[in-house]
């Protein structure tokens, strides 16, 4: 993977002992070099890598200051350092304004990753590194804690301008449970939330599930099939990149690559040409999985009917063949509370 960075600066927000959030702005922008471009590239894999992303569009019925800034630089009448230093100032302002007291390094990067530009925005912690010198002396250092990024946006400049009416050329981090990114982060980029990712991976489920109900397909088939899709969609995830309904199409039917896509026009099914998916709804095209009242079961889609059987006027799953370490667990209770019991009708 090559990520060409072209543009970075980095600004840092610290709170006072009364939480009251500060930024502290670098005048000048970060040289560019392969250690930059290598934390970058870091950076560009984690964010794909983060699921239950949000996709949006910058709105005219919330803050425009965002957007005119970035037009603003695209026009070459605003420089990046003031760019990063407007953005800074105006989540320091999102921040407090709903009373979120984190704080941490800013970071604005243009880059380029294959064929598209794009802006990323990103708010870091740090974290305590410890290590041991060749004399065994104990050094510590802070380093940018990017395996919990969770406020980072990224604004896909190329789409932006070649595709804006989409509506999804932005895209963000849900966030940790619990946490409105939704409220303060978008309020920052000034733009609302628009495609569905959820939505659109129900859909490929239903319009896959149902193509191949109507196709003549055997059960190994159709796991072949599934196990497919759902590869190819987590691959595009995983790139940060849509899914293609001509690709998609392909995967399905490898004997008429057009054929779903056919199908899916036929019945009016509302499938895009190209769309971002939530691999984790996806999942149940390999997998079954639930967890409640104690109780936690995951199994591959294929065991069902086979290995796995279940009884839904009764609500009973019988599970045929349990796995070598579970079946050693349950084994060793068993044999013990049989001699506890045994010990104790001879007491």
């Amino acid at each position: 993977m090559s990520v060409d960075v072209h543009l970075l600066a980095i600004n840092f927000i610290e709170a006072n002992e009364s939480a009251q959030l500060t930024a502290h702005f670098r005048q000048e922008l970060v040289p560019v070099s392969a250690q930059v471009a290598e934390l970058i590239e870091q950076l560009h894999l984690a964010y794909n890598g983060k699921p239950a992303k949000g996709y949006a569009a910058f709105s005219p019925a919330k803050s425009p200051d965002f957007c005119d800034a970035i037009a603003n630089w695209q026009a070459q009448d605003l420089n990046f350092v003031s760019l990063a230093e407007l953005a800074t100032g105006q989540l320091v302002v999102e921040l407090t304004k709903h009373q979120i007291p984190e704080t941490g390094y800013f970071m604005l990067c243009h880059y380029r990753y294959l064929a598209n530009e794009y802006l990323l925005i990103a708010l870091l912690g740090s974290k305590e590194h410890f290590s041991v010198s060749s004399d065994l002396q104990l050094t510590s250092a802070k380093h940018l804690d990017i395996a919990r990024m969770q406020l980072a946006a990224r604004i896909d400049l190329t789409e932006y301008q070649m595709a804006s009416e989409q509506g999804k050329y932005i895209s963000f981090i849900r966030g940790r449970a619990g946490r409105k990114v939704a409220d303060f982060f978008l309020d920052f980029l000034g733009c609302e939330e628009g495609v569905d990712p959820k939505a659109s991976s129900k859909m490929v489920l239903a319009s896959v599930e149902e193509y191949l109900a109507e196709g003549q397909y055997d059960a190994a088939e159709k796991h072949d099939v599934r196990k497919q899709v759902y590869q190819y969609c987590e691959e595009r995830a995983k790139q940060g990149q849509d899914v293609m309904l001509s690709e998609l199409s392909a995967t399905v039917d490898s004997s008429d690559d057009n054929a779903f896509a056919r199908y899916c026009a036929e019945r009016a099914m509302p499938v895009a040409e190209q769309f971002p998916v939530d691999v984790k709804e996806l999942k149940t095209l390999v997998k079954f999985s639930g967890a409640g009242a104690g109780l936690s079961l995951s199994f591959e889609q294929k065991l069902l009917g086979d290995r796995v059987q279940y009884d839904a006027e009764r609500d009973i799953l019988v599970i045929k063949g349990t796995p070598p370490n579970l079946r050693d667990q349950l084994q060793k209770f068993i044999r013990g509370y049989s001699s506890f019991d045994r010990n104790s009708d001879e007491s």
